[in-house]
């Protein structure tokens, strides 16, 4: 037996606890229970476990204290617990990933869903731990290859950037991070599924994701029908995870889906703790959570890894104005928005290139290639502003000379943002090049000169 399995086995033997506080239940109500014994020993979100008369046990957390009662709500609900039952404490939440966890699926805890056994690292982290220091931060870092051509030109994406995919339901975003699961130049990648339906995790990885894609990542994963404490807290899993195999040097891709499943959990919990809700029916404590859980992911400290970040928002109606969509987007180092119009044309990943950007630009491309991407974008823009005259007949050619180059290259330039690209970014900026240069006046002939002039 190998030497890691049995510092595996080291670390399960070192996390069981030989002594427990405990606590009862003194109260039941429909937003949590109340338990006396474990005020003056418990701090505020430690863990607990609830052991029910009838031998069922489930897990809790603290959301508030006072001098005789400690606050609890559990993960299962206070159904089938009864006054007098006991509370173990467990204390603060942490997890302890490990290498092996590559390839693997877990839930919130650590624990394996894949039916394999799973050995914790033999270090606990903090699931909240603070983002390094932003002095000691180093700047983002070089291109990607992202193995998508539009990703690899017009929405550049850096080592340690943190990007927002913005997007409706069922619009491709499941699809996008799969691309960039697979494509992406990374060491390892976690991917984070949080509040999603739990028949979509098993096509999400075997077929979606594919063996390829799961040889070089860790899935962390909540469904929608468990508590939000178990869904708040998948995030925060994942976020660990990718923190310790930045630790080590390793250049990690976090792909969250999604950051709304994320503050709707913590809306919930923050609700049954007594915080008022505010705009929008969102609690006040909504902003930091997100951008303390973002701030963690981007470029490490000198010595360490990077964590690039893609991250999902899903916006009703395309309101990009709404809190969460609103938050994020002020923290994150670009933003991708994929329109429900452009899906239903059957153009994926359905990127509206124009309200999307990524603020890597312009330090990472050329002189060159910014220029070529500010082309495309003034192109695209302009038959943006006239396609409503072009599709009702009303545009006559040579009105706009701008229009009239949009339109020659708008079907070949459209088509671009959805292909995949099988070399590399210079290979994509060559596409591009290619397909932009119907557009451009033709060069006049050099003027002839007679050999007597």
């Amino acid at each position: 037996m190998s030497e890691t399995v049995f510092d595996g086995l080291r670390a399960e033997i070192a996390a069981i606890g030989i002594v427990r506080r405990v606590g009862r239940i003194a109260a039941l109500g429909r937003g949590g229970i109340e338990v006396t014994g474990l005020s003056h020993e418990a701090t505020q979100g430690d863990r607990v476990r609830v052991t029910g008369r009838d031998g069922r046990e489930t897990g809790g957390e603290i959301l508030g204290l006072d001098p005789e009662r400690a606050r609890v709500l559990p993960d299962a609900g206070a159904e089938g617990l009864a006054i007098g039952d006991m509370v173990a404490l467990v204390g603060r939440p942490e997890i302890a990933p490990d290498q092996s966890w590559i390839g693997r699926i877990v839930d919130a805890f650590g624990r394996p869903l894949d039916g394999r056994p799973l050995f914790r690292g033999p270090h606990g982290r903090a699931l909240r731990a603070p983002a390094p220091a932003a002095a000691v931060r180093r700047r983002l870092g070089a291109r990607l290859e992202t193995g998508v051509r539009c990703f690899n030109t017009l929405l550049p994406l850096v080592r340690g950037q943190r990007l927002g995919v913005f997007a409706g339901s069922g619009v491709g975003k499941s699809s996008l991070l799969a691309k960039f699961a697979r494509g992406v130049e990374a060491d390892v990648v976690v991917i984070a599924l949080i509040g999603e339906r739990g028949r979509e995790l098993r096509e999400f990885t075997d077929r979606v994701l594919g063996p390829e894609g799961m040889g070089r990542a860790v899935v962390v994963t909540a469904t929608s029908d468990q508590s939000p404490l178990i869904r708040r807290r998948a995030a925060w899993t994942a976020m660990s995870v990718a923190e310790h195999f930045r630790d080590l040097g390793m250049h990690v891709l976090l792909l969250m889906d999604s950051v709304t499943r994320f503050a709707e959990a913590h809306r919930e919990v923050a609700i049954a703790a007594g915080e008022p809700a505010g705009l929008r029916g969102w609690p006040a404590s909504l902003a930091h959570q997100i951008m303390a859980l973002a701030e963690r992911a981007g470029p490490g400290p000198a010595g360490m890894g990077d964590i690039t970040a893609v991250l999902t928002v899903l916006v009703a109606g395309s309101d990009m104005e709404e809190p969460v969509a609103d938050i994020l987007r002020g923290v994150l180092d670009g933003h991708v928005v994929l329109d429900r119009k452009i899906a239903e044309r059957g153009r994926f990943p359905a990127i509206d290139l124009l309200r999307s950007t990524s603020r890597s630009l312009p330090e990472a491309a050329s002189v060159r290639e910014n220029a070529l991407i500010a082309e495309a974008r003034r192109l695209l823009g302009a038959y943006d502003r006239a396609e409503l005259m072009v599709q009702s007949g009303l545009y006559a050619a040579g009105s706009d000379p701008e229009v009239d180059a949009a339109l020659r290259v708008w079907p070949a330039l459209d088509a671009f943002l959805s292909e995949d690209e099988g070399q590399d970014a210079a290979a994509s900026f060559a596409r591009l090049d290619a397909i932009l240069s119907p557009a451009r006046p033709p060069r006049s002939a050099a003027p002839q000169v007679s050999a007597g002039g």
